[in-house]
This record gives C-alpha cells, sequence and structure tokens, in this order.
C-alpha cells in the first residue's frame, strides 16, 4: 500500500546534484541551464515493505531505485534518511581509492599478507588479494589499505565522491568503522548509482574492475551485485547490518540500500534474503 512520498525537503535536496539518481543521464540531452526543468523521480512509501522488518521483529529501512521507471521506493521517510556508519559497504568506495592511487594495481594478483593475528572470522586469517578481501568482507585487509592510502588522499577522495557527511575522523583505519562518517540510504544509492553508470570522478578501469568484484547473487534470471555491512563484526559484537548494490533484470536495473537493527545473531543472516524479499515485492528480481 502506498501511504506518501519522501517529504518536500528531502526529496530537493537529494535532486539538487547533477550526479543524483541517473539524472545525469537526462542532463546530457539538455542544456545546463535547462537541468533546473528535468523533472524528479517519482518516489512512494510503502507500508509493506516496512512491515517486512517488524516480522523479523526489529527494525530497518529499505530504499530502491527503479532506474527505467525512474521510481524510488521506501519502506519509510524516517530511517531512510538517517546517516548510519557504513561499516563494511565503505569497502566499496575503499577499492575505489586503492585502485585509483595506486595502492592497488590488480585486484588479482597484489597479495595482502596476512599479519598472524588470529581473529574471530577464520577467512580472515589468509593473505588476500582485494577480489578475494571484499568476498569475505576482510575487515583487517581494508585497514591496511587505508592506511597505505593515507589521511590526505582518503579525505580527497571522499569529498570528490560526495560520500555520506565525508567526515573521515577517528582514526585513518577506524573511520567508517567507530569514527565519524555517517551515510544514510538515499546517499548509499546515490554513490553506487554513479558507480554503476560509470559516473564517479575517477577513471573508467577502477570503476570497472569495482564492479567486476562486487560479490554477485543469482536470483532466477536475475544478478544482484552487492556489498554487506555489519557494525562491531571485528569485535563480535554485531549491531547494524547494511547491504547496498544494484539488481539487474534483463536490461532493467534497480538501486537498492537496505540497514537493519542486527543485535541478535539470527538476524545477521537475514541481510541479503530480506533484501531479495523487497526487491521481488518492488518487481526489482
Amino acid at each position: 500500500m502506498v501511504r506518501g512520498a519522501f517529504t518536500a525537503q528531502r526529496t530537493s535536496r537529494l535532486l539538487t546534484r547533477r550526479s543524483t539518481l541517473g539524472l545525469l543521464a537526462a542532463a546530457t540531452i539538455l542544456p545546463s541551464r535547462a537541468f533546473a526543468h528535468v523533472a524528479p523521480p517519482r518516489n512512494e512509501i510503502r507500508d509493506s515493505l516496512a512491515k517486512r522488518f517488524t516480522d523479523l521483529g526489529t527494525s530497518g529501512t529499505f530504499v530502491g531505485y527503479k532506474v527505467e521507471d525512474y521510481l524510488i521506493v521506501a519502506s519509510d521517510k524516517d530511517r531512510s534518511g538517517e546517516g548510519k556508519l557504513p561499516a563494511s559497504t565503505f569497502k566499496i568506495p575503499n577499492s575505489l581509492i586503492a585502485l585509483e592511487t595506486g595502492v592497488v594495481t590488480d585486484p588479482d594478483k597484489d597479495v595482502f599478507a596476512w599479519d598472524g593475528v588470529k581473529r574471530p572470522i577464520e577467512a580472515w586469517n589468509k593473505d588476500h588479494t582485494l577480489r578475494s578481501a571484499i568476498a569475505v568482507s576482510a575487515v583487517p585487509v581494508y585497514q591496511e589499505i587505508a592506511r597505505r592510502i593515507g589521511q590526505e588522499r582518503m579525505q580527497k577522495y571522499v569529498e570528490e565522491f560526495d560520500y555520506g557527511n565525508r567526515d573521515i575522523g577517528g582514526g585513518i583505519d577506524q573511520f567508517w568503522l567507530t569514527g565519524n562518517l555517517r551515510i544514510d540510504p538515499v546517499e548509499q544509492i546515490d554513490f553506487v548509482d554513479r558507480l554503476r553508470r560509470r559516473a564517479l570522478p575517477i577513471g573508467k578501469r577502477s570503476q570497472d574492475l569495482v564492479c567486476d568484484i562486487l560479490p554477485v547473487t543469482k536470483v532466477g534470471d536475475s544478478i544482484i551485485r552487492a556489498k554487506s555491512g555489519l557494525l562491531g563484526a571485528e569485535r563480535g559484537e554485531p549491531s547494524l547490518g547494511w547491504m547496498v548494490g544494484w539488481a539487474e533484470k534483463g536490461e532493467a536495473h534497480t538501486v537498492f540500500a537496505l540497514n537493519m537493527d542486527c543485535k541478535e545473531p539470527r538476524l545477521i543472516g537475514e541481510r541479503m534474503p530480506l533484501t531479495q524479499a523487497c526487491l521481488t515485492e518492488i518487481g526489482a528480481i
């Protein structure tokens, strides 16, 4: 059931940048001075999406952007606009910056040696390439990548990406886990959609490679390219789960972001099934 739309103020703010939610494609056809007259995407709130979280006994939000339909569908208008720590979804921009700066030259050949420290997630206790590290969401590898990128270059690219609140305070290898960085689901969609369209202000090769190494889930004739995130995973104290990416069904694309409270272990494994259920409901897969 459709309950309403995002607030006008929220929608207006999100649609002021040329890059937001596919508007770049429209802008390329029109003179830049005419861009302000491009109609914004339609948007709606569906209570049935919100009910999926309560049925699981948790709180959360889902936002999907159906590119070809020019339609934003969300479970709510409040949490969808609340900034949260991105956790391991930041591995997407971290990978892009690593490739663009040359910290990683080949996602399949450059090896990050295990430091020998035993961690609770066994898959982290081994050498990794960028591809294998993103597949198992190896936090220690990406912390080392961030240290090699360094504060100055990291800040530069986070600002150029217009990623969340762009605040990387709290430690170069902690700011996306326990520091100051915050991003909301709609901002996640904006960022991921620009990556999908290869519209980020970096080289196409870096974007192609990151799209290629993103974990893939096949559902029937559809493909989901997505990165998960779990706050507190590295400490064994999970609290918030993310799933962001896009679904491909034939020629149709839907960019999405989900976050949910994961304070009980049983909820950690529900992130992808719930994402799939939401995508199915809106006809994305």
